[in-house]
């Protein structure tokens, strides 16, 4: 009988039980990845913590990342990735028409941006892409609240629809009751370098669990502190995940997060009078008539158009490569029937 106690504080619930108990296999165990390196992991099991062996990069269940769920042997080995619930996930950074998941099994995203320097909303609408496009609910928070002289919180609010926009501040506490009541489940913190996502992990874990770095004074830069994607038990339930700090912040076919990222937006142009309408020169364009008269800002709309292009992009040229990949499977087939074909003729 296995004791699923010691999982609980790692995010094992009843609907997580009834989902992946079925699909475990027999002499195997639940665990989640709390840290991956490179082919071992580590894990929480029903028996504690644990060091985990991965398989092969070409196996089944390669491309572990933190907050997976899986199932390892008695020789500590994973043998099953569990389906993923939710997936924080970006383009490659390689280049290559590959994705890269950030944090697994994620329930909410704490999008944040450092207050005390100049605030770049483009750069918050592409974070909220990614963290909707997970079906995590994400929050998005101006940290470092106590140093900065203006907190533009509404403004933030008019980038961020159907997301909640907290300012906090980890040095002072100032805002955490508020954003602690709004956590729910597996918490992943996103952001760049400096932003003050490991200080503000570490408040509201209660102690000094990753390492901090100070910012750079002239430009308000940070190094990256956190070097990998961690998961602990947050005091009051549920878990967290710290990551380090995104440079870059490329799309992976994110047609939800852009829609719901851009709500306001595409609720405009469902009143343009052509369904296909590019907000430009067309008649009856409500789009265009909202930034007229100051409902909806140029920036906002050029944003848009920039990540939806930059979608387009990264789908076209996925479907490329799904198509050489079919391609180079067909020729492999055509080649083996060849020689087959020759091997029997040459027998008679």
């Amino acid at each position: 009988m296995v004791d699923y106690d010691r999982l609980f504080p790692y995010g094992w619930t009843e609907s997580v039980a009834e989902e992946y108990t079925s699909l475990i296999e027999e002499s195997c165990v639940p665990a989640r990845v709390i840290r991956m390196d490179r082919g071992e992991c580590d894990v929480a099991t029903p028996t504690g913590l644990a060091r985990a062996r991965c398989q092969r990069a070409d196996s089944a269940v390669s491309g572990l990342c933190t907050g997976d769920w899986v199932s390892i042997d008695a020789e500590s080995t994973v043998q099953q990735l569990l389906p993923r619930r939710s997936a924080i996930m970006r383009s490659s950074v390689s280049g290559r028409s590959q994705s890269q998941v950030l944090a697994a099994n994620v329930d909410t995203v704490l999008v944040c941006t450092a207050a005390d320097g100049d605030i770049d909303f483009a750069r918050i609408e592409r974070m909220l892409t990614l963290a909707w496009e997970s079906n995590a609910q994400p929050i998005v928070l101006l940290t470092k609240a106590d140093s900065a002289t203006d907190l533009p919180l509404d403004d933030v609010r008019t980038v961020a629809p159907g997301a909640a926009t907290l300012a906090v501040s980890a040095a002072s506490g100032a805002g955490l009751d508020a954003l602690i009541a709004l956590l729910d489940g597996t918490v992943a913190l996103i952001g760049p370098s400096g932003a003050g996502k490991s200080t503000l992990a570490n408040a509201l874990l209660g102690a000094e669990v990753f390492a901090t770095n100070a910012v750079r004074a002239a430009d308000k830069k940070g190094r990256h502190t956190t070097v990998h994607r961690e998961l602990r038990p947050l005091p009051g339930g549920g878990t967290l995940i710290d990551t380090p700090g995104l440079r870059g912040i490329g799309l992976w076919d994110a047609s939800v997060g852009i829609e719901k990222t851009f709500s306001d937006i595409e609720s405009l142009a469902a009143q343009c009078r052509f369904t296909d309408c590019a907000h430009g020169d067309e008649p009856s364009c409500a789009v265009r008539e909202a930034i007229e008269n100051g409902a909806l800002t140029r920036r906002r709309l050029d944003s848009y158009h920039k990540l939806a292009r930059e979608n387009e992009w990264v789908q076209a040229r996925t479907d490329k490569r799904l198509q050489a990949e079919r391609q180079r499977v067909w020729r492999d087939i055509a080649k083996q029937q060849r020689r087959m074909y020759r091997e029997r003729n040459s027998r008679y």
